[in-house]
């Protein structure tokens, strides 16, 4: 019988690092990959549709809420977001863990559609390394800095919705905690009950 693979949601704070993370982890690895969003907006320059997003109309996309084809979304700054349904459960039947990076509001929606999903929370060693860090990126304003600095801390007040907290100090260590993750959770007895069936 074959395993299922695992539905993993990743948030924390802009600048934890968490992409960075998964990538390192999940890097020659053919038992994972990260889910693709459908998105109302135009392609960028070099985007390609069902590489980075699937691009689709608005139609479309308020037709899939209405029936329930997306396991979260959310709208920014006019335009639409959400994680294909379909697509996550095709991944994970194919033995896939399917990695999701979303914002605690987008978690809360997937662990009411699937709550078997696995739930980590990826943060820096401290805010003042957060900070520095956003600096460093030089893409945002002080002023947006200290708005990511805020919401970093709303963010902690609800890390305990998740199952783990990976401190994301040494990217190499923080792969390494996040694949022990993934080890442990596929010897759950739910996942390997089934080879009891043969005693």
């Amino acid at each position: 019988m074959k395993e299922n693979g695992r539905l993993i949601v990743i948030s924390g704070p802009s600048g934890a690092g968490k992409s960075s993370v998964v990538f390192r982890a999940i890097e020659g690895r053919d038992d994972a990959c990260f889910s693709i969003s459908v998105t109302t907006r135009k392609a960028r320059p070099g985007e390609q549709d069902g590489k980075e997003y699937f691009f689709i109309d608005q139609q479309r996309f308020d037709k899939m809420v209405a029936d329930d084809e997306l396991l979260e979304h959310a709208t920014y700054v006019g335009n639409s977001y959400g994680t294909p349904r379909r697509f996550v459960e095709d991944k994970l039947a194919e033995g896939k863990n399917v990695f999701l990076d979303i914002e605690v509001q987008g978690a809360r929606q997937v662990s009411v559609k699937m709550p078997e999903a696995v739930k980590i929370f990826i943060i820096p060693p401290t805010l003042e390394e957060l900070k520095k860090r956003l600096i460093l990126r030089g893409t945002d304003s002080a002023e947006t800095i200290e708005g990511r600095l805020i919401r970093a801390r709303e963010e902690y007040g609800e890390a305990d919705f998740y199952d783990y907290i990976i401190i994301n100090d040494d990217l190499d260590e923080a792969a390494q905690e996040l694949n022990a993750i993934l080890k442990a959770e596929k010897c759950r007895y739910p996942y390997r009950s089934y080879k009891l069936a043969e005693v």
